[in-house]
């Protein structure tokens, strides 16, 4: 493979160091997430009641706060570094990410018709539905757009799907009539974790879960097309079509990440930094970095979440506006290395 070579190819780790090692300080974090908060909890006792069935404070918070926001935070980080990564690879392009097929523009949308349509105060599970609702919907257009197309018709009709969506949510806040409704949106659409619940994760797991597994067996197709599409046809592999590795990758994407968006908001830059962050250690070959950016996604966002704990005085930041004062700066960082590369 190309990317084996050069400088990054000899810092790489194998996959048992660099997933064991994520892994470890996935589980450290994971921890830290569940024990901290402004209540100091008996873990022991609050436990204990919680397998129980007993109702008690410890129990509460521990069951019903700690707990599904933590596991939201493995599962949404660990999705969008993983959709980064698949993307990045099929579509051979280094700025690919989760958001670029319009998947997560349709998630908001349909969270901001349920709240222009105060359908949210009848059920607490008609927001996140009606953002799972938007994303199925944006996903069945895009397959629609793309066809038998290729990567690059697939990239087109993903920008061209995303700026709609990103109108219609803009035409949507621009005929709210509340400006209590406008808020509750605009704090939505910026991401969060906050006040999630058990409900939350049963919602967005089956997804997730459906979304992940199709696209962890991306692997070695995106290998084969690491060295052109002619190449990746001629070793067996069926890139379009139904069943094809575009469809796989369609339909994984969208299925995982509106599942995400649905129940936490819109939150950028983890799929489109935690590759970059990864790849100089896993190496270049696309099926090496898949593992890693899920469990370096779910790290970057669960270290973001504690973050936003510990700088929030009266109301929490947004999880989306951390990301993204993480996220910049080391994008930046990465453009000015590639700089420096090819003025060498």
């Amino acid at each position: 493979m190309t990317g084996e070579r050069g400088p990054d190819a000899r810092r790489s780790l194998s996959p048992v160091a660099l997933n064991g090692g994520l892994a470890l300080l996935l589980v450290a974090l994971a921890a830290v997430s569940v024990v901290w908060g402004e209540k100091v909890l008996d873990l022991h006792a609050a436990v204990g009641d919680w397998l129980a069935g007993r109702p008690s404070v410890g129990a509460i918070i521990l069951g019903q706060l700690r707990l599904p926001r933590t596991a939201l935070a493995v599962m949404v980080g660990g999705t969008l570094g993983l959709c980064g990564a698949v993307l990045q690879g099929y579509l051979r392009n280094p700025l690919a990410d989760p958001g670029l097929l319009g998947v997560s523009g349709g998630a908001a949308l349909g969270a901001v018709c349920v709240f222009y349509t105060v359908l949210f105060q009848f059920s607490a599970l008609l927001l996140p539905l009606g953002g799972l609702l938007g994303a199925v919907v944006s996903a069945l257009v895009l397959m629609v757009l793309v066809g038998g197309g290729g990567p690059l018709v697939l990239l087109l009709a993903g920008a061209a799907l995303s700026s709609f969506m990103a109108a219609l949510t803009a035409l949507v806040l621009d005929l709210v009539p509340s400006p209590y409704a406008m808020f509750e949106i605009a704090h939505w659409l910026m991401g969060s974790l906050t006040d999630r619940t058990p409900a939350d994760v049963l919602l967005a797991l089956p997804g997730v879960v459906a979304g992940c597994a199709l696209l962890a067996g991306c692997g070695p197709a995106l290998d084969g097309l690491s060295m052109g599409e002619d190449v990746a046809a001629s070793l067996g592999f069926r890139l379009g079509g139904l069943g094809g590795v575009q469809m796989r990758v369609v339909l994984g994407v969208a299925i995982s990440v509106g599942s995400c968006v649905a129940v936490a908001g819109a939150i950028g830059f983890v799929g489109l930094v935690v590759p970059h962050l990864l790849r100089p250690l896993a190496g270049h070959r696309p099926s090496r970095l898949l593992w890693p950016s899920f469990l370096g996604g779910a790290v970057l966002l669960l270290l973001a979440d504690l973050m936003v704990r510990l700088i929030s005085s009266q109301a929490e930041l947004n999880l989306g506006v951390v990301t993204a004062l993480i996220g910049a700066p080391v994008f930046f960082h990465r453009v000015m290395l590639f700089r420096k590369r090819s003025m060498i």
